[in-house]
């Protein structure tokens, strides 16, 4: 079963609404800059991920192999939301689950994304 939600950044310039399957696990990723962000994230096809509002509010933060867009509110600094391509090539949204209104993560188990290695 899917569910939808809404999120954004802390100031409210960037929302979005994602489309979820019912999730039993989160991944924290070990790379530089989900571990010092504290991300618990969650990968979606990007079909499944609609930016609603602050397009003009997000800028881009590329590093390690520069094919991620690590996106954030040049307002408030928040990273809810990037996007890049998943291991089959297809695009793909990786959301921050802290950045959901209403989301309870605390009954989530958490697994090890090495980003580190990629």
């Amino acid at each position: 079963m899917s569910t939808t939600h809404h999120g954004g950044c802390h100031c409210g310039a960037v929302r979005y609404t994602v489309t979820l399957p019912e999730l039993d696990k989160a991944y924290a990723c070990n790379c530089s800059m989900c571990r010092r962000a504290g991300w618990l994230l969650a990968f979606v096809p990007a079909t499944a991920f609609t930016l609603d509002q602050g397009a003009d509010a997000l800028a881009v933060y590329r590093f390690h192999n520069h094919v991620i867009e690590h996106l954030f509110c040049k307002h408030c600094g928040i990273k809810s939301f990037a996007r890049g391509p998943g291991h089959d090539g297809e695009p793909w949204a990786t959301v921050n689950l802290r950045c959901l209104d209403d989301f309870d993560t605390q009954g989530l188990a958490i697994e090890l994304f090495d980003g580190a290695s990629v």
